[in-house]
């Protein structure tokens, strides 16, 4: 079943002319390019990249067998080695030497994305000298010692480069080596073993992947995730060196996932005929013999249901590139169980998310005040925290989860009450500034299910923290809870909010009675304008509605200059038609009470 495989092929491979007798095929790590060049270039080089709307294609001079053959970055020179002590390039028919240093060299192993280079010296190939390339210049790194599992007498090269591949995981540059233990006594199985390679230091050994079996193997790194493919079983197992195992205080790791081969790949041969290909290869990407290029990547939806530990399994997607979505199901599945029990899982996974949030966060903050600051001396330009999916912030989770969590009719209120509450309690954890559309979710649903007595609570104890929306909500639930118009009024006294924007923000949200009541309790209901109100009662189409607040001020008037009219000032002659019209020359009801 596809589920089953947390592993795939990218959807659209790049397709070469299959190598023969007439057709070489090289691959360049740096571009991630396949040349296919035909007749050493005397009829045609075609240069195709998975990141190419357009393939290059181009003639060269015979001059010989093509032994290797690159572009340099954005493809301006072209180098053509044809011998091994010689390259050429077009532009200028020779290279330049910029450095030189006398070393004997069994093998060595490039890293394009890093430019750094990793040589092997001594009798058995396992002392390596990396040199790191910046900007023209070559520097010489300290070198450092693989430690082989045994040592042959009389002594031989035992370290093959097939065994050392260098890759960059999160952020830090490793070299990689595939060792394979003898085949007496107790094998415990292959391993790769990780150094931590560093720009200025020593080069240590950091991390120990456990392959437990033995046999041939390729290394690849996906999402700083490092994939062992073992050849014998056509599986794949899976790394993740910031995972810790919780028997073990070392860097020891066993694979986070049960191996899985590759999803398998649909390729339309002559006829209807169709087969499935799953490849291995020693490399970043994967590269097929019969004419396909493909990337390898990480399928998350299935990994979901193979890491049953939500806190691991959180810990594992908050890692991931394209996790946004994953980690929202996630939650969604976790809270569809509505088991009380859960709780603890649900708080931890909360944490997980926040933590992230307001690392986020606090980057933020930092760039600005960097940059209204200023540049100051000897300081670098500022670069902008990178937002990246990992980061779930509060309306990612109100939008796809708790709005939705919240109108279950299968789930305990109190557990909905529960969740929502505990979201909160992460946030403040964290000191994140709660949203009031969160708070206003919880009034809701606790309103919903008459839990008013745990409204007051939420409030008296300041659970709910003081924000002018919420005020304005308690204000428009005064009809279903009364005390819930001395509650607003405390909460803006606290806020020491302005009158006026209050009574704008309520009648935004068209609560024109509660912005008449909030504005006689402060004592400013002589001085506001009759017609922003009449407006407003308007604008709800409720005539009863309007028919209040037109008397209210009537009586306004005839209280503040002996008259019910407005005066021409007012401009309320529109209101004053409309309610003839609606309610009759004569109608008159006692006087109205707010």
């Amino acid at each position: 079943m596809s589920e089953e495989h947390y592993l795939e092929l990218c959807d659209s491979p790049v397709q070469f002319e299959n190598a023969s007798s007439v057709n070489n095929v090289f691959f360049d790590e740096a571009n991630k390019q396949v040349f296919a060049v035909r007749s050493g270039g005397a009829t045609g080089v075609v240069v195709k990249g998975p990141d190419d709307k357009n393939s290059i294609a181009f003639r060269m001079e015979d001059k010989g067998e093509v032994k290797c053959i690159k572009f340099s970055y954005e493809n301006k020179i072209l180098a053509v080695q044809r011998s091994p002590k010689s390259v050429v390039l077009p532009d200028k028919r020779s290279l330049k030497l910029l450095k030189s240093h006398s070393i004997n060299v069994n093998w060595y192993v490039y890293c394009p994305e890093t430019s750094v280079i990793l040589l092997s010296t001594t009798v058995q190939g396992n002392v390596l000298q990396p040199f790191a390339f910046k900007c023209g210049t070559m520097s010489k790194m300290s070198k450092f010692e693989i430690e082989l599992p045994v040592v042959t007498k009389p002594a031989k090269i035992i370290l093959s480069e097939r065994d050392i591949a260098v890759a960059t995981i999160y952020g830090q540059l490793y070299v990689m080596y595939l060792k394979h233990h003898s085949r007496t006594g107790n094998n415990p199985g292959a391993e790769v073993v990780l150094y931590h390679l560093q720009r200025e230091g020593a080069c240590k050994r950091s991390h120990i992947l456990k392959l437990n079996t033995t046999g041939k193997f390729a290394l690849n790194v996906v999402d700083n995730l490092v994939i062992v493919h073992h050849q014998s079983s056509q599986t794949s197992f899976m790394f993740d060196i910031k995972m810790k195992d919780t028997d073990s205080n070392l860097n020891i790791h066993q694979p986070v996932l049960p191996a899985r081969s590759i999803h398998p790949y649909k390729i339309a041969l002559t006829g209807t005929v169709s087969v499935s290909i799953t490849v291995l290869c020693h490399s970043v990407t994967f590269l097929l013999g019969s004419g396909y290029l493909w990337y390898l990547q990480v399928k998350l939806k299935p990994v979901v249901s193979l890491l049953q530990d939500k806190s691991k399994l959180m810990e594992f997607l908050l890692r991931r590139r394209d996790c946004k979505m994953v980690i929202l199901s996630v939650c969604s599945q976790m809270l569809s169980r509505g088991d009380k029990g859960s709780l603890p899982v649900v708080a931890i996974v909360f944490d997980k998310l926040n933590q992230v949030y307001k690392e986020y966060l606090e980057a933020e903050q930092s760039y600005t005040m960097a940059v209204e600051c200023g540049p100051s001396r000897g300081s670098t330009a500022h670069k902008r925290p990178v937002r990246t999916q990992a980061v779930i912030d509060q309306s990612d989770m109100y939008t796809h989860v708790l709005s939705l969590f919240t109108e279950r009719k299968d789930v305990s209120h109190k557990f909905i009450i529960a969740v929502l509450m505990e979201y909160i309690r992460s946030l403040n954890q964290f000191q994140i500034t709660v949203q009031h559309y969160l708070y206003e979710l919880v009034i809701k649903t606790l309103v919903q299910h008459n839990l008013l007595y745990m409204l007051h609570q939420f409030l008296q104890y300041h659970v709910l923290s003081d924000s002018k929306p919420l005020a304005c909500l308690l204000l428009s639930l005064e009809s279903t809870y009364p005390p819930a118009h001395q509650l607003s009024l405390d909460m803006l006294k606290r806020l020491s909010t302005a009158n006026d924007e209050i009574v704008e923000v309520l009648l935004s949200k068209q609560q024109v009675l509660g912005a008449l009541r909030f504005i006689r309790s402060v004592g400013g209901h002589d001085n506001i304008s009759a017609r922003k109100f009449l407006d407003a009662a308007r604008q709800t189409k409720d005539q009863m509605l309007f028919y209040t607040i037109f008397r209210f001020f009537e009586q306004r008037n005839q209280r503040l200059r002996g008259s019910p009219n407005f005066t021409p000032g007012e401009h309320c002659e529109e209101h004053v038609a409309y309610f003839k019209q609606a309610f009759g020359e004569q109608a008159f009801i006692k006087p109205v009470t707010l």
